[in-house]
């Protein structure tokens, strides 16, 4: 007695990007159901892979059940080794057991082929603007329900940076009036490296007359007031 697949309900990943493509479910002959089955993307196109669980062992301080990539117990929060898994014959390490998979090849590609066939067409009916997945996922996309005594921390935002408040005019007037600026006279060009620049003797004694009574002009405190 053969035995015929009469339906297949596909879950399209929203993610392009991810290998894992769907996930799906079958009927054989109308009456038994196997959920959870996964459409990925290989090297050599897409294939089917087997619905599976994630292996376990105990915590030995509480004796829960935790996933061999657990880092720590779900309990009790103990921390666990992380390299607890076995290895196969190519050091692999073997997290996953099929829950149900076919026994021999022609059974494995007539569910192949009938769920890949089934993908292609649900990739086209997605496209479509009334488009509604049959696939049943018991609201498993939905969000947990936190406790009334959990406390939700916002995420944190970036402090604003005070700002700098801008000077007053008064402020501004105070330093100009502070700056000793001293204006060199452009009518003397300045002389060639390590020489002195000459000096007729009417200008130095002029110069000499000028100096002589700016001194006797100044007087001790002129200017503080």
């Amino acid at each position: 007695m053969a035995v015929e697949i009469t339906e297949v309900r596909i879950k399209l990943m929203d993610d392009p990007q991810e290998r894992l493509q769907a996930f799906c479910s079958i009927t054989f002959d109308s009456c038994f159901v196997i959920r959870d089955l996964k459409i990925i993307e290989g090297a050599k196109g897409s294939f089917v892979a087997m619905p599976s669980r994630k292996l376990t062992d105990h915590c030995p301080q509480c004796n829960t059940k935790n996933h061999l990539r657990a880092l720590f117990c779900n309990q009790c929060g103990a921390k666990l080794q992380e390299d607890r898994a076995c290895k196969d014959d190519d050091g692999r390490a073997k997290l996953y057991a099929d829950i149900a998979h076919p026994i021999n090849s022609r059974c494995r590609e007539m569910i192949q082929t009938c769920v890949l066939e089934a993908f292609s067409e649900e990739m086209v009916r997605a496209n479509q603007p009334d488009y509604i997945c049959r696939y049943d996922d018991y609201g498993e996309d939905a969000f947990a329900a936190l406790a009334d005594d959990a406390e939700v921390t916002p995420p944190q935002r970036a402090q604003p940076q005070p700002e700098t408040p801008a000077p007053s005019e008064s402020a501004v007037e105070s330093a100009e009036t502070s700056r000793v600026r001293r204006i060199e006279s452009g009518t003397q060009l300045p002389g060639s490296p390590h020489q002195t620049p000459a000096t007729s003797p009417s200008t130095a004694k002029a110069s000499m007359t000028q100096s002589a009574s700016s001194n006797q002009n100044e007087t001790f405190g002129d200017g503080i007031l």
